[in-house]
């Protein structure tokens, strides 16, 4: 276990606050600039959009009554420190799965302060093609999704260069 910040992947929470920062201030200037479901048009597939989400992720539980809002806070907080411990134990070199908690974290806190002071989560990135729409989402849940990418990509290269090193192993102790 690493003995300091420094060495441990702590060192990558700066990309906590990155994300943090610009999730916020994307959120606060589409506060600041659209009103409710204004729309504009920037690519043939994209709009900027503003909605507002009362679940989770493709408006999971969105309709819920309201308890839902304090469930996502509780699972934002516990994952976020679960992960924090988790950067703490483990080397700074490790950057893949270090670059991969601080995305989550960062995303998880950047909706947390939403769901906290709006009580919905402000989502503006709107895909679509010709009638098929995706759910709008916003930088937090971008950074959530490709930190839980990182995680799994990590896990199977992980995965393969075990596998690699037990046959060596194994190789190496039947010449003997």
């Amino acid at each position: 276990m690493p003995t300091n910040w420094k060495d441990s992947g702590l060192r990558w929470y700066w990309v906590v606050v990155l994300v943090f920062i610009a999730d916020q201030l994307s959120k606060q200037w589409v506060l600041s600039n659209f009103e409710l479901y204004e729309s504009v048009k920037l690519l043939p597939f994209f709009n900027f959009t503003y909605l507002r989400n009362y679940g989770a992720a493709f408006s999971f539980l969105s309709d819920a009554g309201g308890w839902q809002r304090w469930l996502f806070t509780i699972i934002a907080v516990g994952f976020s420190t679960l992960l924090t411990f988790w950067l703490r134990k483990q080397p700074a070199q490790m950057w893949r799965l270090n670059l991969a908690y601080t995305l989550v974290i960062g995303g998880a806190l950047g909706n947390l302060i939403d769901r906290l002071q709006h009580g919905f989560v402000v989502d503006f990135l709107h895909f679509y093609w010709n009638t098929s729409h995706f759910p709008a989402f916003n930088i937090a849940d971008s950074a959530i999704c490709v930190g839980a990418g990182l995680i799994i990509i990590d896990s199977i290269i992980t995965e393969r260069n075990d596998k690699k090193k037990k046959a060596q192993d194994n190789s190496n102790t039947a010449k003997e």
